[in-house]
């Protein structure tokens, strides 16, 4: 059935391919489980479980340990949708097999893939990075990996970076968060962005409707009124002392009642750090500005369940409708979990927050 030419009702199962190469087997008859999952940490993951015993020729037996179909190192990826409208939801390289023997089904076989980010997280260095931004250093790196950079990210130049015993990827992470950006791949494209400018569309849920499950909660726990951050700036021979407050968050707040503003009418609390790496007033702002938003932004977290949608990914912004007055309205996604199995089919799960809460 269709209207204005796409599909109103159509089969949840994936569309899986390996090495480019479309499997319908794999997706239809032998596919048990499958779950994908993407984080504001940037790295995709997937997991498939197929069904190992089946028929090949004129014998009975395992069906995936020649290794001519599931194997190391190649490529994997999952689509869902309409017929001819099929989305991509998952593109990465097989990294795990796993083989399972239960009591009362057949044996199966789990593959584990990665996106292209493994290839930036299985080798630790030391090395610095002088007179650079974030987005300098950011962008070298992702050159000799053999990538292409899309970069949007604002910070100060620092003298000194330093990079030590960790991955690339775990570098990448430390330095996108110091500047309140997010990172993520698409095929050989990375990408690091400012959380305020990241985009991924907007979706919309009822609950009631569409929106089959939430829970929400507000909390005050991890909350503070302001970060403060003390150093020493060698070049100026003079002592650093900067503070981020409401004013680093309030573009995001949408008029709802921040975490830090229902804080200063209980109790104010002031997170105070001191650094021995010597350090710029401007790189200390930043840094304080970043620290304050990270927490501020997770004052209202939640976690929800929609019939599978592959528009929810992290950068996504939900409306959510009918859950009441104190939590209506937008979510920024921070997590999006894909997943399917035989009993529910196609099920997306997603965490997300917001700095405020409205009534």
């Amino acid at each position: 059935m269709t209207q204005n030419g796409s599909a109103l009702f159509y089969a949840s199962r994936p569309r899986l391919r390996i090495d480019g190469n479309l499997l319908g087997d794999l997706g239809d008859s032998l596919l048990q489980s499958l779950l994908i999952e993407e984080t504001t940490l940037g790295l995709f993951r997937c997991e498939a479980t197929f069904v190992n015993w089946g028929p090949q020729g004129r014998e009975v037996g395992f069906l995936f340990f020649d290794r001519n179909v599931l194997d190391f190192g190649k490529t994997f990826s999952v689509e869902f949708g309409p017929p001819g409208e099929a989305g991509p939801v998952f593109a990465g390289r097989i990294s795990g097999l796993e083989a399972s023997y239960p009591q009362s089904r057949q044996p199966e076989l789990t593959i584990l893939a990665e996106d292209r980010f493994q290839d930036l997280r299985m080798e630790r260095r030391t090395r610095t990075f002088e007179d650079m931004t974030d987005a300098d250093a950011i962008r070298q790196i992702i050159s000799q990996q053999g990538m292409t950079a899309q970069i949007d990210v604002d910070g100060p130049t620092h003298r000194l970076l330093a990079q030590v015993n960790q991955s690339d990827l775990a570098f990448l992470r430390e330095r996108a968060a110091a500047v309140d950006a997010e990172l993520w791949i698409d095929n050989r494209t990375v990408y690091v962005q400012a959380r305020s400018r990241r985009s991924h569309g907007s979706v919309t849920f009822t609950y009631g409707d569409d929106l089959l499950e939430f829970t929400v909660l507000a909390d005050l726990a991890h909350q503070r009124t302001a970060v403060r951050i003390s150093g020493w700036d060698v070049a100026e021979k003079e002592a650093i002392d900067v503070e981020a407050g409401r004013n680093a968050i309030s573009a995001e707040v949408n008029g709802y009642r921040g975490g830090s503003q229902v804080l200063e009418a209980l109790a104010p609390r002031t997170e105070r750090i001191a650094l021995s790496t010597p350090l710029s007033q401007q790189e200390a702002q930043s840094l304080a500005d970043a620290r304050y938003r990270a927490r501020a932004r997770s004052f209202v977290q939640g976690r929800g369940a929609v019939n599978g949608n592959a528009q929810l990914r992290v950068g996504a912004t939900v409306e959510l409708a009918n859950i009441g007055p104190l939590f209506d309205g937008p979510y920024y996604v921070t997590l999006a979990r894909h997943t399917f199995d035989q009993i529910y089919g196609y099920r997306t799960l997603f965490h997300a927050e917001r700095p405020g809460i409205g009534g």
